[in-house]
Formats: structure tokens, sequence, C-alpha cells
């Protein structure tokens, strides 16, 4: 059984004293929306270190297109820009893969300065005639669930949603708005690799004390902080420790969040709030706002990071001597086979759900920090792994525990 730890105290704790910084950071974030340029259109990569390379061809079991196909996808951005590091680089990456090796695939993209370009952004890719439309993140739920409502001959995908009998996607009482048979929801199960994660990083601490904060309260962002916190969790039932995990609290779902997916200033102040209480290792997951995390660690040299959504060794590799590991959210390889889909079968697929079985979630190879990770410990993450799979993923094993008492 998963022992209690004592997390509640420290995360009430930290969020009496990130109170200032909040405040600072809604004067910041506003500063930023009078100041961002419009939203453009281009075919071409963003000028950017951060893109993503995808290391092996998804596997498909797709036959070959019929002669002459064509595809222009198109992508949506949320606010955290295009080449943001993190989950918007990273369908952008997928994008581009399937341009590159599908002949017939074009690919653009259009980034949102403001939420209010959500549905500005859908409409235009609309006009234009894009073959499939991939809107990047939770936060497009609504304005994506309305126009594919609005549009049911338009093709759409989302990342970080599927339709469900709730909000936006049904009325008060559950009911559906649509079949959505024209949408495909790409959904993962990042708390599986964020627990892999959590027990990592709580067995390489040599303080003692990690910590992790995101960028808003929902679920894509909640999830990976949870993860985390339960596999410290279990790194202390399974050790006798006693390692504190800082930033969130799975109990009661309060934690710390800098409410923006944007400022580089709010990444490194939280994580030097964190790494005051002790931290050496911080998960921020709040997309480009924790390259001001790893910033802090490479200046300061006082912690590590774990990233989020693609290998930060290569979307932030400026920061690579201060990267531990990254969970991984293989997004990229979700956007590619869409795409695929709609080239040879002409719909969006089946609704995804990444884990650790399919592939869809997992942990990236341990690379300038290696030493940190004994192979005492990279083995019993390893099997860790394949204990989650083998239960029929993270709930199922946590469940076992308890039963086994």
């Amino acid at each position: 059984m998963i022992s209690a730890f004592k997390k509640r105290g420290a995360v009430l704790a930290l969020l009496f004293a990130f109170a200032l910084v909040v405040g600072a950071c809604a004067e910041d974030e506003s500063a930023d929306t009078t100041t961002a340029a419009p939203a453009t259109t281009t075919t071409a990569a963003p000028t950017t270190t951060a893109t993503p390379a995808t290391t092996q061809p998804p596997a498909t079991t797709l036959p070959p297109p019929p002669e002459g196909n064509t595809v222009l996808a198109c992508q949506v951005s949320d606010t955290g820009g295009i080449d943001d590091a993190s989950f918007n680089a990273s369908a952008w990456a997928g994008a581009q893969q399937a341009a590159a090796e599908l002949e017939g695939v074009s690919v653009e993209f259009l980034e949102s300065t403001d939420a209010t370009d959500y549905r500005a952004n859908i409409d235009a890719f609309i006009a234009k005639g894009c073959d499939v439309i991939i809107t990047v993140g939770f936060l497009l739920a609504d304005d994506t669930a309305a126009a594919a409502v609005d549009n049911p001959n338009q093709l759409f995908a989302i990342v970080d949603q599927s339709p469900g009998p709730f909000p936006p996607w049904a009325d008060a009482d559950g009911a559906l708005l649509s079949d959505f048979a024209n949408l495909r929801g790409l959904t993962f199960q990042t708390d599986e690799a964020a627990f892999l994660a959590g027990y990592m990083a709580a067995g390489a601490s040599t303080t003692g004390v990690v910590g992790t904060f995101g960028g808003l309260p929902i679920p894509p962002v909640t999830i990976f902080m949870d993860g985390f916190v339960k596999g410290v969790a279990h790194y202390n039932s399974v050790k006798g420790t006693s390692v504190t995990a800082l930033g969130y609290d799975s109990d009661s779902g309060e934690g710390l969040f800098t409410n923006n997916f944007d400022s580089l200033e709010d990444g490194r102040s939280f994580a030097e709030t964190l790494v005051n209480n002790g931290a050496d290792i911080v998960l921020p997951v709040a997309g480009p706002v924790g390259l001001g995390s790893a910033a802090l660690c490479l200046d300061t040299g006082s912690c590590v990071i774990v990233g989020v959504d693609a290998d930060w060794n290569n979307t932030a590799a400026e920061f690579s001597s201060v990267i531990l590991t990254s969970i991984l959210k293989n997004i990229d390889v979700s956007v590619y086979n869409t795409i695929n889909n709609v080239l040879v079968l002409g719909s969006t697929g089946n609704l995804f759900n990444g884990t650790l079985a399919n592939g869809g979630v997992g942990l990236a190879a341990l690379q300038d920090n290696a030493d940190r990770v004994s192979a005492e410990l990279s083995g019993e993450v390893a099997a860790l792994n394949d204990a989650i799979v083998a239960a029929g993923g993270l709930q199922a094993f946590l469940d076992s525990l308890v039963d086994a008492g």
C-alpha cells in the first residue's frame, strides 16, 4: 500500500509563500497579452531550436494511400505558441514529419496569441478548405466542439480532449451535442509516466525534497503533477524513506500554478521558491514557462529539471546539463498517424488514449545526468513500468497494492 506522506501542509505553506509571486504573475500576463503579435499562418517550420525530432517513423498498419490522394492538415496552437518546446511543438513536429514522409500531405499552422483567436483560427482554416484541423490543447475544447457541431463534414482532431457526456461535448443532462464522428480525441495517460518520474526523482534527490508546479489547474496539467507525487509516495512506501514532494496535493487537488503558459520569469520564480524550500529536482508542467525553471537551475547549479511532453534534451538542448529526464507525451506520433488516417482512409480514426502499454507515454533516456540515477534505481523504474503495464494501467496497479495490504 502506498503510505501517506506529508504534502498537504507543504503545499499550503508554499501557496502562502507564492501569494506575492502570483500577484506579480497576473500583472505580467496582462502586459504580455497587450503586446502579443497577431496570429499568422505559415507552411514553414518556425525558427527555433525547440522543434522536436521524431527518432523513428511512427508505427502503422495502414496500406499505401490511393494514388493521387492529397491532404492539407492544419494545426491551431494554443497561446503557448508553435515553438513552445512542449505540446504545441510536439504536435507540429508530427505534422511536419507527415508532410516530409507521406506523399500528398501538406501542413500549415495558425498560432493563437489569445483565447479569442481559437475559434477565429479554426474558422479561417475551415474557409481555407483544410482536410483536417488539429487543435492543440484542452483550452481549445469549447471552440473545437462548437466548430465540429457547426461543420459536420469537416474533420477535426484535438489534443488532450475526447468527446464525452460532459460540457462542451454534451448538454447539462449529459446528452451529446453530436455524434462527433468527424472528430478524433487524442488523450494521454501521462500520470503513468509521471509516476515513474516521481519514483526516479525520489531516488535521485540528494536533499530528500522534490517539487512541481503547473501552468493552469486543468486536467492535462494536474495529471502530470498527480502521477509525480504518487510516484514519490510509492518510493517512500517501498524504501521506508520520507522524501517530500512540494507543490501538489493529490487528495485535495491544491497546488502551485503560474496561471499562464508563457512567462519565463514565472518559471524562474516558482522554481526558485521550490529550491529555497529544499527541492533539488523540479517538475514544471507549464509549457515554455518551464524553460525559466531550467534557466534557474543552469544559472545556480541548485537543481535539475524533469521536462514534460517532449524530450527536453532535444527541444531545449541548451539546458541538457540540468535535465534529469522528461515525461514523454508522444503527441507527434498520434498527430502523424491521424494525418495518415485521413490520407489513406478519409477519416481521422478511432479515439486514441496514449499509455505506457501502447507507447503513447514514457520516460526519455537519461543523458547528462545519468550518474544521478544508480543502476539499481534504473532497474526499479523499468520493473515499475512493466508492473503498471501488466496491471492494465496506473490506477489498477495502485488498487493492486491496496488489495495486497
